[in-house]
């Protein structure tokens, strides 16, 4: 397996030979048939990029930096060995792909029987949460196998993101229970909307859970923000005694701590990101807790796993794939299609203000080390913190016992877009364009 490069800034034409659109024995593409599929839509358009692309062609720099790919360093350069390029190539295809689906039973009272056009930022939402549960039950050095059979644990764990409401973390039901958020079926949300969605389906969860244990979603979700509607209040503030209280509140008093899911929305500019803080968004991906952003080009949200140079390397949900049924007890499932070998980047600088960040910390000692890197982030950060930490809480924060509709406002810059549909028409799209 080698990864495939797509890039934000497409090559010029002469990096595209014409060999490679020849027609062969083997089924190559004649320009004919590259019009033609370039004709027949979004996805016939990815298939004919990638498939033009060079396959050892991974985008990524000859740089002496490494590659950070979720609190993982990759050195890709003429002085490392290949092994470097092949376990970052490995890690990569495993993380989990949750895209837009088509053909699922429609959501609630709704006509919808397809996300696509609108649900980018909940499954890079998903995508991000899957990526924590993947890292708590089969740790950060889990692999995908290369060959069947699949572990029946892996099987149970993309399950849960199935698209029916029988699937706990379907967008069935994350769009339920972020109602009062401000999520709409068919309309496009922001960031903050999200992380308080995710909240509040998880307390849901919580209150018919036996033990935090056998919780789904077994640890808590902090969302911190700058103040109570996580509008511009300053930076974030991650307060010790908080996390320390929501642990015991989600455990039900069984202990005195739990694994942590910190999501921190944040809007980092106006129009556009604010270069100062692209340094400190670099350095959140050398966090062992990484599991970095909820963010992408204005109105098409991605989820962003890794970063070199100051480029941002992505999963990309823009992607409508038929609705399948993930059976646990099938070890032989095709999951192909949750996982990606194309890589994708785009300048940090060029990303949407408004995002969120990812931790997960396993423990206690986690999340302690987790502050410690936070705290010399921010001394690091010439007066632009993107978080700080304290040890007294700030602001008031949301508790797993509070009213759910309390815990919902939404953003004021989540809300500009909430009236907008997604703008990720792939056709509109720079990654799309045939050179």
């Amino acid at each position: 397996m080698s990864l495939r490069n797509e890039q934000n800034d497409p090559q010029p034409p002469l990096a595209l030979h014409h060999h490679q659109l020849q027609e062969d024995a083997e089924g190559s593409l004649t320009w004919g048939a590259a019009v033609k599929r370039l004709i027949c839509g979004v996805g016939a358009m990815r298939r004919l990029h990638d498939r033009m692309l060079a396959p050892n062609n991974t985008g990524l720099s000859n740089s002496p930096n490494h590659v950070w790919l979720l609190g993982v360093p990759y050195k890709i350069d003429d002085d490392s060995d290949s092994s470097q390029l092949a376990a970052f190539e490995k890690d990569f295809s495993s993380r989990i792909l949750l895209t837009y689906r088509k053909g699922f039973c429609a959501i609630g009272d709704s006509k919808y029987t397809s996300d696509q056009h609108w649900g980018c930022m909940l499954r890079s939402s998903q995508m991000l949460v899957a990526q924590a549960l993947l890292f708590h039950r089969l740790g950060r050095s889990w692999r995908k196998p290369s060959h069947n059979p699949a572990e029946k644990e892996y099987l149970q764990l993309l399950k849960l993101f199935g698209d029916s409401e029988s699937s706990e973390f379907s967008i069935h039901n994350l769009l339920r229970a972020g109602k009062n958020c401000g999520l709409a079926v068919g309309s496009w949300a922001g960031p903050y909307a999200v992380c308080r969605a995710w909240e509040a389906l998880v307390r849901s969860k919580t209150e018919t859970a036996d033990s935090f244990v056998h919780h789904p979603l077994p640890m808590v979700i902090y969302v911190v923000s700058g103040d109570e509607n996580g509008g511009r209040g300053g930076a974030p503030v991650v307060c010790i005694r908080d996390a320390s209280r929501l642990c015991l509140e989600f455990s039900k008093g069984q202990s005195d701590w739990a694994p942590i899911l910190l999501l921190i929305p944040l809007v980092l500019g106006l129009d556009k990101i604010n270069t100062r803080y692209i340094p400190s968004l670099e350095a959140t991906f050398t966090f062992k807790q990484s599991l970095g952003i909820l963010g992408g080009k204005p109105g098409s949200s991605t989820y962003i796993v890794g970063v070199q140079d100051a480029k941002a390397i992505y999963l990309d949900p823009h992607l409508a794939q038929q609705v399948i049924t993930i059976n646990e007890e099938n070890l032989d499932t095709d999951t192909s299609s949750y996982h990606c070998n194309t890589l994708r980047h785009i300048p940090l600088e060029s990303i949407d203000p408004s995002l969120a960040l990812g931790f997960y910390c396993r423990d206690q000692d986690d999340f302690v080390d987790f502050c410690r890197q936070a705290t010399k982030l921010v001394e690091d950060s010439h007066g632009a913190p993107l978080f700080t930490v304290s040890d007294t809480p700030k602001i008031q924060t949301a508790s797993y016992d509070d009213n759910a509709d309390q815990n919902c406002e939404i953003d004021m810059c989540d809300a500009a877009h909430l009236d907008s549909k997604d703008k990720d028409d792939m056709g509109n799209e720079d990654d799309w364009q045939l050179l």
